[in-house]
């Protein structure tokens, strides 16, 4: 039996304010996909890995990402779709007659800092109780706040969590979620709020665990996230 992981790399990018679409913008010289499939070819618990890039962006992550750096597990790219969820899906697609598959794994593409470790723990969580997920417990004061910039409610903190990438769930499991959220248009913020919805329906329950992940698995979202991975990345080399 085996893994397979589902990298997310479709993203324009419109914080980001570069032309250069996220995925492919140079972190310590080289492109933050390139870093993360890096951790993932290292990792030998996974055995294969689909990237999801914007239909344009075909051509260019397999001769900017793909061939200079000779990752071997990333087997396919697929094209994706209007949303994140679209995008997932269009990958699963591709695994739905795969008999072998255990469990599937989906993790940003711009979540370069992501280690062998937290991806080997998130696999073994998944096997054992159907689906697992990093995350950090909150660490500042929550606030709710109406759109007029004014303080309604401070939230109790306590059992809430930051929640990251990797996510992992039993393959079957994630299929059905999928599968259930389009047949009651249901789009979710991650792969586990299908999971979560799928189980109030009563067809799948089985458990997802939060596996602590670390503060440095950032998502490069913003110019300062890739100026904060910049010295992230020469702390990891100088200190």
């Amino acid at each position: 039996m085996k893994v397979a992981a589902i990298i997310p790399a479709a993203g324009i990018g419109v914080r980001m304010k570069q032309n250069t679409p996220k995925p492919y913008l140079l972190l310590g010289g080289k492109p933050i996909l390139a870093h993360t499939l890096a951790v993932f070819e290292a990792t030998p618990e996974v055995q294969e890995v689909t990237v999801v890039v914007h239909p344009e962006d075909l051509e260019n992550c397999q001769e900017q990402v793909i061939a200079p750096f000779g990752f071997k597990k990333v087997l396919r790219l697929v094209p994706g779709g209007k949303e994140r969820q679209d995008s997932v899906y269009n990958a699963l697609k591709v695994f739905q007659d795969d008999k072998d598959l255990e469990i599937i794994m989906v993790h940003d593409g711009v979540r370069p800092f992501i280690t062998p470790a937290l991806i080997r723990r998130v696999i073994q969580a998944a096997r054992r109780y159907g689906g697992a997920i990093l995350g950090w417990p909150a660490q500042d004061t929550l606030k709710r706040v109406s759109p007029k910039g004014e303080v309604l409610q401070t939230l109790d903190r306590h059992n809430v969590w930051q929640i990251q990438t990797p996510q992992a769930f039993q393959a079957q499991l994630l299929w059905r979620a999928f599968v259930d959220a389009y047949g009651r248009n249901f789009y979710g913020t991650d792969e586990a709020s299908l999971v979560e919805e799928l189980h109030l329906t009563g067809e799948q329950r089985r458990s997802i665990m939060v596996i602590p992940g670390s503060p440095l698995n950032l998502k490069i979202t913003t110019p300062e996230d890739l100026r904060l991975a910049e010295a992230i990345l020469w702390l990891g080399r100088h200190g």
